[in-house]
């Protein structure tokens, strides 16, 4: 039986649109409270960095509007629908085939080339061969690795592996992409690359982007900043004139 994602429910909708967002854990014991209550309109094509200290509650978000976990309190709206009310198999081909992500660590298959890395999310979606390897290399070919296709993620610098985790976040055109603390792990330069290669595609592609990220550097350059603190949003901050994509590679 086949699973249809419903999207477009609302005329004018945000992408996401997160309200009264609470989420807690227990750490030893003792209960956390990563969000208290917050509120977010997405809209498509925008480029977002979500800031704040550690703890202050950037990953539980974006791990909220991923579908990767629900809140204790207040609801996510992807393209006006509650994620939190729909069925688990129609979540799951939601964030298969809407969605894509991108993590500080990666997270490459190691024994599988940049191709095949690039490519599987397509292969477990039930793809062919062939418009598999197609789509795989013409995403690698868009983040500068054409001629790396064939390199396993041990043989490729850390900025190559991340660019290698963009090109297969977007191999299957998602609608948005979420990226937690996506260059943490790289050094200034390689960095600022990233950033610049995320800007151009959201500006190319129209993904949306919505990053995690404690790097000033990278906060300061993005057209818009939601500033967390303790759980809750503490700043939201535009580019004169909106901000566009443009502005984060100037």
């Amino acid at each position: 039986m086949s699973v249809s994602i419903p999207t477009g429910a609302e005329a004018g909708a945000p992408l996401f649109a997160a309200r009264g967002l609470e989420k807690r854990y227990q750490l030893g014991g003792v209960e956390v409270a990563a969000l208290r209550g917050v509120d977010l309109d997405i809209d498509a094509g925008e480029l977002l960095v979500v800031a704040g200290p550690s703890g202050s509650g950037k990953s539980t978000l974006l791990h909220l509007l991923g579908a990767l976990d629900e809140p204790d309190a207040g609801s996510v709206r992807f393209e006006g629908r509650d994620l939190a009310a729909l069925p688990e198999r129609t979540r799951t081909l939601l964030r298969r085939r809407q969605l894509g992500f991108v993590f500080q660590a990666f997270h490459l298959v190691p024994v599988l080339s940049a191709l095949e890395n690039v490519e599987y999310p397509l292969l477990i979606d039930g793809h062919r061969r062939g418009e598999r390897r197609q789509r795989a290399a013409a995403m690698l070919e868009r983040v500068g690795l054409g001629g790396r296709v064939d390199h396993r993620p041990d043989q490729l610098s850390g900025g190559e592996r991340q660019r290698v985790a963009i090109a297969r976040a977007l191999v299957h055109g998602p609608r948005a992409v979420l990226a937690d603390e996506p260059t943490g792990n790289l050094d200034s330069g390689n960095a600022a690359a990233i950033l610049d290669l995320i800007a151009t595609l959201n500006r190319d592609l129209g993904t949306t982007f919505v990053l995690s990220s404690h790097d000033p550097a990278l906060i300061a350059r993005a057209p818009r900043r939601v500033l967390l603190r303790d759980g809750r949003v503490a700043t939201d901050e535009r580019e004169p004139g909106g901000g566009t994509s443009a502005e984060v590679g100037a």
